[in-house]
């Protein structure tokens, strides 16, 4: 339904984006033929480095005339296919767009381009003394751009909420080639419909973001980590809500079942952490603030309930290299997973309370479907991240047991309120189970929505809706 790149658009792309930004070579034809969803690759026909939102404009109105695909991508660390180039065309990497325009410290805001990775921006903003939270596992690698796309989160998210919570403006090319700004720099804003957050999310289907504008907010001077280990994983999720109806938003609260932190061990033998034999699960709690009183205060608190959970020995990171070892050990379980196995993740979804039947369930269909599970997320906001290993089963038992699997995961996550994914977002992989979250006639909004911005169907088709 594309056509084909011909020798005469290459040329056209070098003329836009430079010889130098123009690449066709097999090697680089690879290196962006995926992302980090599970070993997935598809090679686009030219890969174009452009400089500006006037070149990408151009780019556009080039596909637009002559027919042809074009897959945005930044850091290429997504985990849904997003950035897949499943139908060739042009690999679009933002990864120029790297600058940090100004920060803003009057009105504690921050504009940046896409091509910034999210630590570098977060590392840049707290040097003045602010804080912008949302830190996903792979904030030393993914570009800010990307986390927009995807509406990422992270640990923090539990206390300050995800990247739409953040973006207050951005300069986006349509995919007909006309540069916008979506919104004003403002923290209030009635004036018409949110085209801002309408991007934010958007998977890169209805438009390319140029220049991002970001609220921060004062960076929290103190904070505690503590390590809780729980005998049975059930139970561990079960005292998530309690601590919250106690009163306590810890600034992150993350879940590891006892196979996730084994994984990381194995493969990270930089980090030193005992784990007593009985121990199924824990949770790893941050509180952060200015007073070292009131979090010391929380933590007792804390203390206090999950002791009602049947916990054991708790730890305390006393140092900042055993804070360090504990947030390392919680960012690398992804990566040991896949190292371990040939795996699917998935990223579930609920309301924290039914969190424990979550993990009951995931189990239970697990047991019925002969897979083995490793879960881990962000249990503060009932975000559960399930990595499913295909381990003995064989490639027969891996294609058609592992679909009705998911299906009856996903199913249990609608049934309890939740939705199919969290943070990572639907991209290419999580399509088909759309219709499990919504009806015919949602979906028709969306395959509409992309109408209106994309009426060629050229940018990043394939992707959340066809």
């Amino acid at each position: 339904m594309y056509h084909p790149i011909s020798p005469n658009v290459i040329s056209e792309l070098v003329n836009i984006a430079g010889q130098a930004y123009v690449l066709i070579d097999g090697e680089n034809l690879e290196k962006y033929a995926h992302d980090e969803t599970e070993d997935l690759r598809y090679q686009p026909e030219v890969v174009v480095k452009p400089g500006n939102a006037e070149e990408i404009s151009a780019i556009m109105v080039l596909a637009n005339q002559h027919n042809f695909p074009v897959t945005p991508m930044g850091a290429r660390t997504g985990l849904s296919g997003g950035a897949l180039p499943v139908y060739g065309g042009v690999a679009l990497s933002m990864e120029r767009f790297n600058k940090i325009v100004h920060i803003d410290e009057r009105n504690l805001q921050v504009t940046t381009e896409p091509g910034v990775i999210t630590e570098v921006l977060q590392n840049a903003v707290i040097e003045k003394g602010l804080f912008y939270p949302p830190d996903p596992a792979s904030k030393g690698s993914c570009f800010i751009g990307g986390n927009v796309a995807e509406n990422s989160g992270g640990p923090k998210a539990v206390k300050y909420g995800v990247v739409k919570d953040y973006v207050l403006n951005l300069e986006v090319v349509l995919p007909t080639g006309e540069i916008i700004w979506t919104g004003a720099n403002v923290l209030k804003n009635a004036t018409g419909y949110n085209l801002t957050q309408l991007f934010v999310g958007s998977e890169g289907t209805l438009g390319i973001i140029t220049k991002i504008v970001l609220r921060l907010i004062p960076y929290p001077q103190k904070n505690l980590l503590m390590l809780v280990p729980f005998s049975n994983a059930t139970k561990a999720c079960e005292a998530v809500a309690a601590i919250f109806r106690a009163g306590i938003t810890p600034s992150a609260m993350e879940f590891m079942e006892r196979d996730a932190i084994d994984y990381v061990l194995q493969f990270n033998t930089d980090i030193q952490i005992a784990i007593k034999d009985h121990i199924k699960a824990h949770l790893l709690i941050e509180v952060d603030g200015n007073n070292q009183d009131v979090l010391m205060q929380d933590c007792e608190t804390i203390a206090q309930i999950v002791e009602q959970f049947e916990c054991d020995e708790i730890l305390f990171a006393e140092t900042e290299r055993e804070k360090n070892d504990l947030w390392k050990m919680r960012r690398k379980v992804g990566e040991a997973v896949k190292q371990h196995s040939t795996y699917k993740e998935e990223d579930t979804v609920v309301p924290r309370a039914e969190l424990p039947v979550l993990l009951e369930g995931v189990k239970a269909i697990g047991n019925k479907y002969g897979f083995q599970s490793v879960c881990y997320g962000h249990a503060g906001d009932g975000n559960l991240h399930v990595n499913i290993l295909k381990g003995n089963l064989t490639n027969e038992e891996w294609e058609t047991r592992l679909p009705q699997g998911i299906t009856e995961i996903f199913q249990l996550v609608i049934k309890l309120g939740g939705t199919i994914s969290g943070e990572h977002g639907i991209g290419w992989v999580q399509k088909k189970y759309m219709p499990l979250a919504f009806n015919e006639i949602q979906l028709n909004i969306f395959r509409n929505l992309r109408k209106i911005f994309d009426p060629n169907g050229i940018l990043n088709p394939g992707k959340v809706v066809d």
